[in-house]
Order: structure tokens, then sequence, then C-alpha cells
């Protein structure tokens, strides 16, 4: 899977008329060619549920059972999935069982009491976002979610739900001080109620032959996420590899310099992973902020700042199954995301270096599905392995990628600063010629062309814990992704 996120009422809009909405049939046209272009598999949308106020980008849901009115009607949304899977594409849509909107006109106070949510306010509001929380231990307020992600897996033929903020439903205290919250039965801070909601949607969603599947956007520590309820997990099929995110955001913060003083953060999430997890890598939504941390000034480096991370750690994070440059992220928008405005479609007229970020993404889109190493053993510690996570000094990291046939591989070797590393040695598994399948640092890709002249061959010289080893010149800011030939 790569997926690709998409608010559907800002991804494009109609300047000549207003700049309407594009509505779902010509969505799905427009989306369909763009995404097959690229290379994505699937598609993600952002909640598509009727939500009053738009600035909430869906997350504040009233019509649980309505796809919004904004671009059109019920069946133009059928049609619209109808389309994008005749095209070959997934469609995933974000869900909101956590909370919902206290308007009058909605759930809050629905019949003159407090029926979907909690009657006591330390368990009824939500302090973060000024909404309502839902009342799970009362089976009818469960039942009425359990059915409606049966609803859009069902009558929409939705292929999955990625499920918003888990992390506020599984615990009592989350945002909230002391004596703001009442402790469960046992005096902890687990919500029961909550987590027996989320292993009973997800039985039911998986007891199902459609092949749907469930995604947390789960950002704590809590265990076995992704595991089967029958093993004292959760059920979800993957977990949001919120952690790895972040962490890589805050490196690439960084000056190249003091890059060495915060290597742990490319290493350590892989080092303490929890075990069995199944990880999507993700990426923030807002695609300009990206640019924005970047801490160079001239447009070169700091077009290469935006070209590593994505090919550099996009294999790094081992048991993880995509990587979703979203709102602009994946030709380099140079201003925030907004919901009220387009995409700047025109900055890829307007220069080189968004052209070429853009061919980086659907490069790396066409080798993920390409190569059997880079996906193959997604969900197995046996398809990657470290050749040398400890050259916090030079900061450069180097693993492989296997298949199931271990003589199929794929070496990544990133270079996190601006210069040129001229004889750096990395060892390898097997002897022979490995060739370049990408170097970031490409011409094509708005680089200087520093490489390897397409290949080099490996010496009998052991490095890294291997028998064999090949003589690289590692280009600046760059990751190399190397693939011993037949």
């Amino acid at each position: 899977m790569s997926i690709y996120e998409v608010h559907l009422g800002s991804w494009r809009r109609v300047p000549e008329e207003g700049e309407r909405f594009l509505d779902y049939r010509e969505l799905a046209e427009q989306l369909a060619d763009y995404v097959t272009a690229m290379g994505f598999t699937h598609v993600e949308l952002l909640p598509v549920t009727e939500h009053p106020f738009y600035a909430s980008w869906g997350y504040q849901t009233i019509g649980y059972y309505a796809p919004t009115r904004r671009y059109g009607s019920p069946q133009d949304f059928m049609a619209f999935v109808d389309h994008l899977h005749r095209r070959g594409i997934g469609v995933i849509l974000d869900w909101v069982p956590a909370h919902f909107p206290n308007d009058a006109h909605g759930l809050a106070y629905f019949d003159g009491t407090h029926l979907y949510e909690h009657a006591d306010p330390k368990e009824r509001e939500h302090p973060d976002w000024g909404t309502r929380v839902f009342n799970y231990g009362r089976r009818e307020v469960a039942n009425f979610l359990i059915a409606n992600a049966r609803f859009w897996l069902e009558r929409y033929h939705i292929d999955g739900l990625r499920v918003d903020a888990v992390a506020s439903m599984i615990y009592r205290d989350y945002s909230r001080k002391a004596g703001e919250w009442i402790p469960n039965m046992y005096g902890g801070r687990e919500n029961l109620e909550a987590l027996a909601f989320l292993r009973r949607v997800n039985e039911v969603i998986y007891a199902d032959d459609s092949g749907a599947m469930t995604i947390a956007e789960e950002s704590t520590a809590w265990p076995l996420v992704s595991r089967p309820t029958y093993l004292g997990g959760l059920g979800f099929g993957f977990k949001w590899n919120m952690g790895w995110m972040h962490d890589v955001l805050d490196f690439m913060h960084h000056d190249p310099i003091h890059r060495k003083y915060h290597h742990n953060q490319l290493t350590l999430r892989d080092a303490l992973r929890v075990v069995g997890e199944l990880r999507l890598a993700a990426l923030p939504r807002r695609g300009g902020a990206r640019q924005g941390r970047a801490p160079v000034q001239d447009a070169g480096r700091r077009l290469a700042a935006l070209r590593q991370p994505a090919p550099a750690l996009r294999l790094h994070v081992g048991l993880s199954r995509q990587e979703a440059p979203v709102h602009g992220g994946e030709f380099g928008q140079s201003r925030e995301w907004h919901h009220d405005r387009s995409l700047d479609w025109h900055l890829l007229e307007a220069g080189p270096y968004h052209r070429a970020l853009s061919l980086l993404v659907a490069d790396l889109n066409r080798l993920y599905r390409r190569e059997p190493a880079l996906h193959q053993l997604d969900a197995d510690a046996a398809g990657f392995s470290w050749m040398d996570c400890d050259d916090w000094a030079q900061s450069v990291i180097s693993f492989a990628r296997f298949a199931a046939d271990r003589n199929d591989l794929v070496i990544c070797v990133a270079n996190f600063t601006p210069v040129v590393r001229e004889g750096y040695r990395v060892g390898v598994p097997r002897p022979g010629y490995y060739a370049e399948l990408l170097n970031t640092d490409g011409v094509c890709y708005g680089g200087t062309d520093v490489g390897n002249g397409g290949g080099i061959m490996s010496e009998p010289v052991p490095w890294h814990g291997q028998p064999h080893s090949v003589l690289l010149t590692l280009p600046p800011l760059a990751a190399l992704w190397l693939r011993p030939a037949p």
C-alpha cells in the first residue's frame, strides 16, 4: 500500500467559477488520473460524513450516515468510489467515533437527555476540541457506531477505516488534569468501555470476508494495537506510526552540523518498537510545514532536505506499509495547506524544483511496488537488517531490506549532511555488482548528480559484520538505493 491522503474540498477547485468545489464525479475522474500517474495504490479521504463546521475538516461529524452534500448526493459518492475501484485504486475513509460536536441540531442532548454522551461533565466533555464524548458503555451507543462502520463498508464499498483519535478514547485522563477525570472500576486510567468497543468493532469488520482494513491513529505506547483480540490486542489491522513522523521531522529541523547529536531519533524507534505492531508511516498534513522546518536558506539545499526523508526513511521503519505525502507534500507546496483554498498546483508549472520532487515521489511509488524486497516482508522482522546505525559522527545510516528470497535485497544508504563523502564503505551480504536503483541527488530530481556512475562492484572486504562491502561516494543530503544485479 502507498496511500495518498486527500481533503476533497481543497485538493482542487474551479477558479473560473468562484473557486467552487469539485463534485464527487469530477473528483473521481481527476483524482484517479493523478493517483494513477503518481503510482499510489489507495486514497485516504478526510471525513466525508456530514459536518456543519467546514474548518473542522470533517472531524466534527454530525451526519454519521450521510456523505456531505458539499460535493454531491449519496449516489454521486457511490459513483466516486466505484470509479476509483474500476481504476484499481482503494478507498480508505477517516472515521471519527471518538467525539461529536455539541451543536443543538446534532447528537448532543438528543432527546432532552444525555443519550449519546455521558451525563457527568468529567466524562462528557472533550477538553481539547470542545466536543462531546460517546458513552461507549451504553450498548445502544456502541451498536450505533458499530453499525455505522459496517454501513460505510457495505453500502459504499469503502476498503478501510482509519479510526481517528484512538488515544483520546482509551485513556480516561486524556488531556485532563488531576481531579478532572473519573477512574475506572479498578481505579485505573484506562477506559474499559472504549477498549471493549474498539475490540468489538474490529471483530465485526474482520469477521467479514470483504477484505476491509482498520487503521488506528494511536499516538501512545499502548501495546498490541494491531494484534488480534484473541491475543489481547485491540484488533486493528495497522497502527499509524506517529512517533516516527515526529522524530524524523524534529531531526530534519536541526542544522546538519548538529544532527550528529540527535542521531538516535533516526534509530531509536526501530530499536524500541513494540513487537508485533504493523505500522503505517505517515507525514504531516500541512505540506508547507515540511519545507518551512528545513533549516537551510538556498533553494537547492531546501529541495534536497525535502527529497531526503521519504526515500531514506520510508524503508527504514521496517514494519511499515505506506508513506503518505499529503496536501501538496508530494510536490513541495511552499505555504501551509489550508482547507479554504486549492493546493498550489501552479508550482508544478512555475519551476523545476517542484516537478523534480513530484517525479521523485512517483518513482518511489513505482519502485516500491516493483521491488519485492521493498514490500514483501513488511510484516516480518526478517525483511529488515541494519548494516550500520551507529555512524552518528557523519550522520549516515545504512540498512538492507529483503524479499522472501534472501538473495533479493535492496541496500539503502542515507547521508544527512551537505558534505560529499567519498570512499565510504558499507557492508553488503552478497558479492556482485550493485546497481543504483535510486539516487535522490540525480539531475532529474533537481540534484547535483553526485553518485557512483549507476552502480559499483562489491569487494571481498568484510565490513559491518557482512562478508563483502562496497566503496561508495555518498551525495550530500541524499539517499541511495542499491540492488545486486542478477
